[in-house]
């Protein structure tokens, strides 16, 4: 009795880690992979990468929409890099063009996530990638997955120019603004795109907060000031702080003669 009560432990056992197992690598949808997604703004630009941040929010995190090029690229192994280790991108409402145009959606193309990456395959190298993917409240990073031309246009409003709150790296790239959106054109790059923006109403808010903390910290300063000076003439008026002249070293201390 007690030797089948191991065996069925045993075998819960492994029932559940496998079933753990397949949530981790179970991969992307079918749903997920053909989600709805417009991407003919993008295609009709210029670069071999063109990327869009979206829906940006103050603390809920955006979504970037990518489109490629692939210049005789088969495969894409997609993923995102932590302090520890490499992990795979999630990413949905996949699409692929070939070359004549045919367009083909997510679930009818090779898409295999592992735990440190998601490998996209295409028929022919030379088509039309797209997908879209989450991107932070503040901040976007993405490596480069294929070399080549690169444009980056930030949500409408956000900025990266200012030195303290914005940050684009790698550099060698050029900026300008359409629409109030942004734009980042890089003529060839083959390293992470980083990025870190903000609104104009962020710097606003940030240097009241610095008056408002200078001034509170002057105050309080003065106040301070203020207290010891008050100390000092206390201790004056009792005799506690009179000078001794240094050619008279005779007769009682200060204060009791």
């Amino acid at each position: 009795m007690n030797r089948r009560l191991v065996f069925a432990v045993i075998a819960v056992a492994a029932l559940a880690t496998l079933a753990g197992c397949a949530a981790i690598f179970g991969g992307i949808s079918d749903e997920d992979l053909d989600r709805e997604q417009e991407y003919d703004d993008l295609k009709d630009r210029n670069a071999d990468v063109v990327i869009s941040i979206e829906d940006v929010g103050l603390v809920r995190s955006g979504e970037f929409r990518a489109v490629y090029d692939l210049n005789d690229t088969d495969e894409l192994s997609l993923h995102r890099s932590t302090f520890y280790r490499d992990r795979a991108m999630d990413v949905h409402s996949v699409r692929y063009w070939y070359p004549n145009g045919t367009e083909v959606t997510g679930s009818e193309l090779d898409v295999d996530q592992g735990r440190s990456n998601t490998d996209v395959r295409v028929p022919d190298g030379n088509g039309t990638l797209a997908f879209t993917g989450s991107a932070g409240s503040r901040t976007f990073q993405l490596p480069a997955f294929k070399a080549g031309s690169y444009e980056v246009m930030l949500a409408d409003g956000y900025r990266t120019s200012n030195f303290l709150f914005g940050a684009v790296s790698p550099g060698g790239y050029e900026r300008e603004v359409v629409d109030d959106r942004e734009h980042l054109h890089w003529e060839e790059n083959g390293g992470t795109i980083s990025l870190r923006y903000y609104l104009p109403r962020d710097v606003t808010v940030f240097t009241g907060l610095v008056v408002v903390v200078v001034t509170l910290g002057g105050a309080g300063v003065a106040y301070y000031y203020r207290q010891v000076k008050r100390l000092r003439e206390r201790r004056e008026e009792m005799g506690l702080d009179v000078e001794i002249d240094d050619d008279d070293d005779s007769g009682p201390p200060p204060g009791m003669r």
